[in-house]
């Protein structure tokens, strides 16, 4: 009865909710959707432990991504032993690089008394469900291994038979329990996203990456400024 509530209840409730829930709080609230970000408060630390996490995390989402869609792809790559070991060594290097990220993001909020006060209930939840996730995914990475070969012949039929509304866990309830975690702790986080920090990646200004270069300004004398005839600094307002 569990496996049929963590394996196909859990997922199809996880989603509704982040559909729901992230059109909800973006059309109702959509100022107020952002990673509420605390940089201003610790900027140094941050840096060490933002960087890390962020690129390790994207790195993973878009592997996981590409087993799903093309399954056949990965495993004609993973046909050979060489590829096979370089793209395992090279996903597991990933997920040592989001913990490293994630555990200093952590020690910070709990180092920092500023940081510490603005962190909330959910935020603490946050971090949990992440640690679970990334350590069972490196715990799977190394004693479950060649992941990338097994992701795509047993897991992606699965989430595949979630889509199509024809759910086939014959082969999940199968797997070792760190693996479920894996599954279970990847659906928990996808239906906090309407509550929590991540709905800002929902909303990445993807415009900046064609947009024409900005001329900004962080220090300088506003009279100055105002009076030169200069179209680069400005000109002075027609109403002052």
């Amino acid at each position: 009865m569990s496996n049929y509530f963590f394996f196909i209840g859990l997922p199809y409730v996880a989603i509704v909710i982040m559909l729901v829930g992230s059109i909800f709080r973006y059309t109702n609230f959509g100022f107020k959707v952002s990673s509420l970000s605390s940089q201003f408060l610790e900027s140094r630390e941050l840096f060490y432990g933002s960087r890390p996490f962020h690129w390790g995390i994207l790195f993973l989402f878009f592997g996981h991504l590409v087993a799903f869609i093309f399954p056949r792809s990965v495993l004609l790559w993973d046909s050979m032993p060489v590829r096979l070991i370089i793209l395992e060594v090279v996903s597991f290097g990933f997920g040592l690089l989001t913990l490293f990220g994630l555990i200093m993001l952590i020690v910070r909020r709990l180092k920092h008394r500023r940081v510490l006060v603005v962190t909330s209930k959910m935020d603490a939840f946050v971090y949990l469900i992440l640690l679970t996730q990334v350590i069972s995914g490196l715990w799977v990475a190394y004693f479950a291994r060649w992941g990338s070969a097994w992701f795509a012949a047993v897991l992606t039929p699965y989430l595949r038979s979630l889509i199509y509304f024809n759910p086939d866990i014959s082969a999940v309830i199968t797997l070792p329990l760190a693996i479920k975690i894996h599954i279970v702790s990847a659906f928990i986080l996808i239906g906090m996203i309407p509550f929590t920090r991540f709905m800002h990646f929902l909303v990445y200004p993807f415009q900046y990456f064609i947009r024409s270069y900005q001329y900004v300004i962080w220090y300088w004398d506003r009279k100055k400024i105002r009076t030169s005839r200069k179209l680069v600094n400005g000109v002075r307002s027609k109403n002052n």
